[in-house]
C-alpha cells in the first residue's frame, strides 16, 4: 500500500515528460503557432484533456515550470545571508542556474537553440514571457515592501524590483540573440557572466555614475 503513491507519482511524471517531449519535437519542427494541442496529445499518446490537466494553456507547454523558478527566486532573496544585498543574492541565484548555457554537448546546444527559435518565432510566447516577468516583478516588490515595512503604495520597492528583474530580462534577451547567432558553450557562458556582473554593478552603484548629457555645440 505504501508503494502506491510513489508509483502514481512516477506515472504522472512520465506522462508529463512524454507530453513535454512530444510538444518540444513538434514545436521545434513546425513552430509553436502552427501546432495544436490535439497534435501534441496524439504525439504523447494521451487525450487532449490529459494535456490540459498537466498544462492549463498551450503556452505552459513551454513555460510550465516558471512558477517553480519564481518561487525559488523569491526564496533565494528572502533567505539571503546577513549583510548580503538583494542584487548579490539575485546574481548568485541567476548565475547558479545557467543550466545548458555553458555545455559543449551537441544535444544540449541543439536544444537551447531550438527553444530560442521557438520563442523568437511566436508572438504569443513572447507575450506570455512578458506576463511572467511582470509576475516576478510583483512578487519581488511585495517581498521588498514586506522587509522594509514600506507604506502601501510606496514606489521604492517597485523601482528596485523592476530594476532587478530588468537585469534578468536583459540577460535572457542577450542569450537568445547570441544563441540564434550561433554562439554557445563556455565562451557564451563567460560572456553572460560578464554582462550580468556589469548590469548588477549598475544597480549596486546607482545611475549617478552615468555622465550628464553633453551640451549641444554653441553656434
Amino acid at each position: 500500500m505504501q508503494a502506491e503513491p510513489g508509483l502514481r507519482e512516477r506515472k504522472k511524471r512520465q506522462t508529463r515528460q512524454a507530453i513535454e517531449a512530444a510538444a518540444f519535437t513538434l514545436f521545434a519542427d513546425r513552430g509553436f503557432d502552427a501546432v495544436t494541442v490535439a497534435e501534441v496529445a496524439r504525439g504523447a499518446d494521451v487525450s487532449e484533456a490529459t494535456v490540459f490537466n498537466y498544462f492549463p494553456t498551450k503556452e505552459d507547454l513551454v513555460y510550465g515550470r516558471l512558477e517553480e523558478l519564481e518561487a525559488a527566486l523569491i526564496q533565494a532573496i528572502r533567505d539571503r545571508g546577513p549583510g548580503q544585498s538583494i542584487t548579490a543574492a539575485f546574481g548568485r541565484f541567476l548565475l547558479g542556474r545557467q543550466g545548458a548555457l555553458g555545455d559543449d554537448d551537441p544535444r544540449s546546444r541543439d536544444r537551447l537553440t531550438a527553444i530560442s527559435r521557438i520563442i523568437a518565432g511566436s508572438a504569443s510566447l513572447q507575450a506570455r514571457e512578458r506576463h511572467v516577468y511582470d509576475r516576478y516583478t510583483r512578487g519581488l516588490a511585495a517581498l521588498i515592501a514586506e522587509e522594509r515595512s514600506a507604506d502601501p503604495g510606496d514606489v521604492e520597492p517597485w523601482v528596485v524590483a523592476n530594476a532587478v528583474i530588468g537585469v534578468h530580462r536583459g540577460l535572457v534577451e542577450y542569450v537568445r540573440g547570441r544563441v540564434l547567432a550561433g554562439e554557445s558553450g563556455p565562451a557564451l557562458a563567460q560572456a553572460v557572466r560578464a554582462q550580468a556582473g556589469r548590469a548588477l554593478a549598475v544597480l549596486d552603484h546607482g545611475l549617478a555614475r552615468y555622465p550628464a548629457a553633453a551640451r549641444p555645440p554653441t553656434a
